[in-house]
């Protein structure tokens, strides 16, 4: 296996491991850490959606989200009512997602200005993400006959900011991740000059 295809496992085997441990919880607790699935999406097609196989990979991101589901609905006594006829609109929002990383991809560099760039396509993915799946929800879900267009988005507004907001966090920690191992790449090749 080359580097190359050496970094792509374990940058895949981070992602699916991350969305594996908080995909429970949307927004954290005292015990668990807020979903990562939308920075998960966003950083797959970042890292990784230029790369041969790309697609399968998104497409286990997809499988491994929905069996997630599956586990902590039936097993883990999470609720279900956002698994409607809606919930097949999530393939269109974490394809937002990652669609965006991957465009964002050859623009991304560890400079001041490449962060904030970063930054903004990570809020503006989620931003899409959240409006797909939002809007798919209020259409589909079949629970707001009775509710105006104007009132389901001044009940959903509140939720919008934490989504984006998480998903730039672990965003900006991945960012985090990828300048200290570029430090330490650095450091070794100096060591090795010498």
């Amino acid at each position: 296996m080359n580097i190359s295809q050496n970094k792509t496992v374990w940058i895949a085997s981070a992602l699916l491991l991350l969305m594996a441990l908080t995909r429970y919880n949307h927004f954290g607790s005292a015990m668990a850490l807020p979903d990562a699935s939308y920075a998960v999406f966003f950083l797959g097609g970042l890292f990784l959606g230029r790369m041969r196989g790309a697609l399968g990979i998104l497409a286990l991101l997809m499988v491994e989200a929905a069996l997630i589901d599956y586990y902590a609905i039936n097993f883990r006594e999470v609720s279900g009512y956002c698994v409607t006829s809606a919930y097949s609109f999530l393939v269109l929002a974490y394809g937002a997602l990652w669609f965006v990383g991957r465009w964002y991809a050859p623009r991304h560099n560890l400079t001041f200005k490449g962060m904030a760039g970063l930054f903004m396509a990570g809020a503006a993915a989620g931003s899409a993400a959240f409006i797909i799946a939002n809007v798919s929800f209020y259409l589909l879900a079949g629970y707001f006959d009775r509710m105006s267009v104007v009132q389901y988005v001044s009940s959903v507004a509140q939720y919008y900011l934490p989504y984006v907001a998480v998903a730039v966090f672990y965003v900006g920690s991945a960012a985090g991740v990828q300048m200290l191992f570029a430090f330490l790449g650095n450091k070794t090749r100096q060591a090795d000059v010498r």
